[in-house]
């Protein structure tokens, strides 16, 4: 499996050198290799697939199986991944690299950070590693560097801060919280509440509010 920056561009090049026959983005996109670009088609043609096979006992007029029942099945069996994204548009440029800024300072001492973790929600997993994701194509041997700032935790949990379009226009900063659960009675929370703790300390850690003078994210996904 390979983890990419955000680009369609990347997954191409995997496809292109026969290292990558599905892939998917964060903003839940998916497509194959008979194509070099997302394909909402070829997602609702593999769900139908599924759907044919998982029902093929059931034509006779038992119940059917449902896309949710399938869904739930999976988490019961291999957990589930919450996932939200935060996106903060036309952000002052000048605060926003301030910001990034300093969340690359702060991963210098992660003792510190775990401090300020812990006094925000006592519940959040430690942090266990902290770095600004960078990606070496296996293919072509480039590197695309400064790739999001990223602070990972020790039950698999992480956050991602990723800021695009520092021109005069303003900047984007763009917040990616993903926490891992396990337990089968936890795996059917809305997401929101799911990851309530974990993005109250990505908001407090990163300052947010106090760089951007945001109160909330222009777009929730």
């Amino acid at each position: 499996m390979y983890q990419v920056p955000t680009g369609w561009k990347f997954f191409g090049n995997l496809m292109d050198a026969g290292l990558c026959s599905i892939c998917g983005e964060e903003s839940f996109g998916t497509g194959s290799d008979h194509i070099r670009e997302k394909d909402g088609i070829w997602a609702v043609l593999a769900w139908l697939s599924i759907l044919a096979h998982k029902n093929k006992e059931n034509l006779d007029g038992g119940k059917l199986v449902t896309v949710e029942d399938i869904v739930r099945k999976h988490w019961a069996t291999y957990g589930r991944h919450y996932y939200t994204r935060y996106d903060y548009e036309n952000v002052d440029a000048g605060a926003a690299k301030e910001l990034m800024a300093n969340l690359v300072k702060m991963q210098s001492s992660l003792p510190e950070v775990n401090d300020i973790v812990k006094g925000i929600c006592s519940d959040v997993s430690k942090v266990v590693n902290a770095d600004e994701f960078e990606y070496k194509d296996p293919v072509d041997g480039s590197i695309s560097k400064h790739q999001g700032i990223r602070y990972l935790f020790e039950d698999g949990s992480r956050l991602v801060f990723r800021l695009s379009g520092t021109g005069s226009e303003g900047a984007t900063i763009r917040l990616y919280i993903e926490q891992y659960e396990k337990d089968p009675s936890k795996t059917g929370r809305d997401s929101q509440e799911a990851l309530a703790p974990l993005v109250e300390v990505a908001l407090k850690l990163s300052k947010m509010e106090q760089f951007t003078g945001r109160s909330a994210p222009t777009v929730i996904t």
